[in-house]
């Protein structure tokens, strides 16, 4: 994981917080059956076939509540594995396992649950498009889910409102239209992506010179007639659909000739994979 300072920072703290909202005073089960010296080792496994992700974090969870355990990964991020395969063993202290199982566990089937929805559209999309996330991520975990939908063969949009310029529809209301909006943005920042919604907003964006040009929601048909209007104008303007996107109509979307799609669904709503640890 090839993130900065700031980054691994915000990771670790929400390691750090779902521990804490986990364990609270204790695990007054673990703590009250288990003898404090015993030692055990447990096999993590997948309960379903589906892209590994998040292993260095589940490991970040056992280490967070015991140093002395050790994690051994038995697959690697961004790889497929199959119902049953053994992604991951854990040993030392039966306690400091079980206390920490849930939680790593929470983040290794989040993200794999991404990573394995990213890649389905990613095939079903087919060669020619890139599929991009969006900022549709749960709160505090953004650079992780994100992370996820990279090892799924995905690419990630913008971080965050910092950045890259993104236009939406509340800015060229306030703007006065897509024209001025752009103008203003372009200005100070060069690069520039402006949403459109309309026939009407997509040749203003074209006229003000936009980077990229997304077409939010519109059909098919109308992505075509779009991206028709972009390569006449041979701008070298990149064109992304985004908007009601599934997997039974990526491929029809990937066929208009649009560079990008984005889809929220990624990470707002994939299913997590499910998994689960047995002491060996």
């Amino acid at each position: 994981m090839n993130y900065n300072k700031e980054m691994k920072k915000l990771i670790l703290d929400s390691i750090i917080l779902a521990l804490r909202e986990d364990l609270g005073s204790g695990d007054i089960t673990t703590n009250a059956i288990v003898p404090a010296e015993m030692k055990i080792s447990a096999n993590i496994i997948a309960k379903e076939s589906g892209i590994i992700c998040g292993l260095l974090i589940a490991k970040l969870v056992f280490l967070s509540v015991d140093k002395t355990i050790e994690f051994t990964d038995k697959a690697k991020d961004g790889k497929f594995v199959k119902k049953g395969a053994v992604v991951a063993t854990v040993k030392g202290p039966a306690r400091g396992i079980l206390t920490a199982e849930r939680t790593a566990l929470n983040f290794l089937q989040r993200l794999s649950g991404i990573s394995t929805m990213t890649n389905k559209f990613v095939k079903a999309a087919g060669k020619g498009v890139k599929i991009l996330d969006t900022r549709k991520t749960t709160p505090g975990l953004r650079y992780l889910e994100k992370y996820a939908v990279k090892m799924g063969g995905g690419f990630n949009h913008r971080l965050g409102l910092y950045d890259a310029v993104l236009i939406k529809g509340n800015h060229v209301y306030i703007a006065g239209g897509v024209k001025t909006a752009v103008d203003i943005a372009k200005r100070k920042y060069g690069w520039v992506e402006v949403e459109a919604k309309t026939q009407g907003q997509v040749r203003d964006a074209v006229a003000s010179g936009a980077s990229r040009i997304m077409l939010d929601n519109m059909s098919v048909a109308d992505i075509k007639r779009s991206i028709k209007l972009v390569r006449a104008s041979k701008r070298n303007i990149e064109v992304e659909a985004s908007g009601g996107v599934t997997l039974k109509n990526i491929r029809s979307i990937a066929g208009t000739g649009a560079d990008y799609i984005s889809i929220g669904a990624l990470t707002h709503s994939a299913p997590a994979l499910d998994m689960n640890l047995k002491v060996a």
